[in-house]
């Protein structure tokens, strides 16, 4: 079948987007789906910082390659071997497919399916198929989604069942920002209830994960980010207290706001130097999680002896250690209670034809989450 969809041709485009069009929207071909996988009428998806650092070249990718990775849909058709999925069922996917069947699935961890990732560094599904093509050319999946698009072919492994009363523009967020940032606090730092938090970057993860403090029972959440207007919303959202990144004395200032630093620091920016600052506000004792994806040549000088003579816990999170089936009903539960107030992080809505455009706002630190409708 013929879709339209957003398609990066070449990374390391110069902004801004919407003069440049790193993206450019083509009519393309989507083959249907085979074994094991799911034909979905894509409802929106979210412009998320993982995109723009294909984009812009931080995180390389086989190109052309239809982008898009955090999206909710309805299926549309149903490929051979998929019996648990029916025509019609409102579903949201996940970026790592997991094949239920390597060691790290074995061991409950499919956030590290050892298949998924090999599938999603080649821009392939997770059988290897590639489903998208140009003039009988191949284009690249990206993740396994490549949501920017009126339809996408999916593993079924790529697929998260939910509730069809939950808007779709909504259930979009809770395919990464959701899972990334919530799940970072609840499955990999295990923020108990009276901790102390912090989190660095408060874009949709970083919010997310401020939401997921909150909903913890942290005692202390405090935001650190660049943007005022950022910060205001951290305090709408239960932010106890917020302090500017660019302060020369922001880590002084906020040991002494803590009495010494907080027991649990989340950089959720995907820069080293938010990495070095939520390291260094993280008490004795404490854990320092990453879940920002800074380039790949970018590394992070560590004291050593802290490590040892104070006890520290420093952790990578990739998509919130999720169990995707059991925790994106979960936290659906809790936004419908009012406890994830997760449509706060919504900052607008778009046509795929802004696309550029929305991604010189997220650039540009102008918006939390944007979701585009079809």
């Amino acid at each position: 079948m013929k879709i339209r969809a957003a398609v990066l041709n070449a990374m390391g485009v110069q902004g801004p987007y919407a003069q440049t069009k790193p993206l450019t929207i083509e009519e393309i071909d989507l083959a249907g789906p085979g074994y094991g996988e799911v034909l979905v009428k894509i409802a929106a998806a979210g412009l998320c910082h993982s995109d723009l650092s294909v984009i812009n070249g931080d995180r390389p990718r086989p190109t052309p390659m239809a982008l898009g990775h955090e999206a909710s849909g309805v299926v549309a058709e149903i490929g051979p071997g998929v019996t648990d999925l029916q025509k019609g069922d409102h579903v949201v996917m996940v970026f790592v497919p997991s094949c239920g069947h390597c060691m790290p699935c074995s061991e409950g961890r499919p956030a590290l399916c050892e298949p998924g990732a090999v599938a999603n560094v080649a821009g392939t599904l997770l059988s290897g198929e590639r489903r998208l093509s140009r003039n009988g050319t191949p284009v690249q999946h990206h993740l396994g989604v490549s949501a920017f698009a009126e339809y996408a072919t999916v593993s079924r492994r790529s697929l998260i069942k939910i509730d069809p009363e939950l808007p779709l523009d909504e259930a979009a967020l809770f395919g990464c920002a959701v899972l990334t940032g919530v799940g970072a606090v609840i499955n990999t730092a295990k923020v108990t209830a009276g901790s102390t938090t912090a989190v660095l970057g408060l874009g949709g993860v970083g919010l997310a994960s401020l939401l997921g403090a909150a909903a913890a029972g942290a005692s202390r959440i405090v935001a650190i980010d660049l943007s005022e207007d950022k910060l205001k919303l951290a305090r709408e959202l239960g932010a106890t207290d917020t302090f500017n990144a660019g302060s020369p004395d922001v880590v002084d200032a906020i040991k002494a706001a803590t009495g010494g630093g907080v027991e649990f620091a989340f950089e959720m920016a995907g820069s080293v130097r938010a990495l070095e600052t939520a390291y260094k506000i993280t008490k004795r004792g404490g854990t320092t999680v990453t879940a920002g994806l800074p380039p790949p040549t970018h590394t992070f000088p560590i004291p050593a002896v802290n490590l040892v003579a104070e006890e520290r816990t420093l952790k990578g999170s990739y998509i919130g250690t999720c169990v995707p089936v059991r925790d994106i009903p979960r936290y659906i539960a809790l936004y419908r209670k009012g406890i994830l107030p997760v449509n706060k992080l919504m900052s607008g809505k778009l046509k795929l034809e802004d696309i550029n455009h929305g991604f010189d706002l997220l650039h540009e630190g102008k918006a939390v989450r944007q979701v585009i409708v079809f």
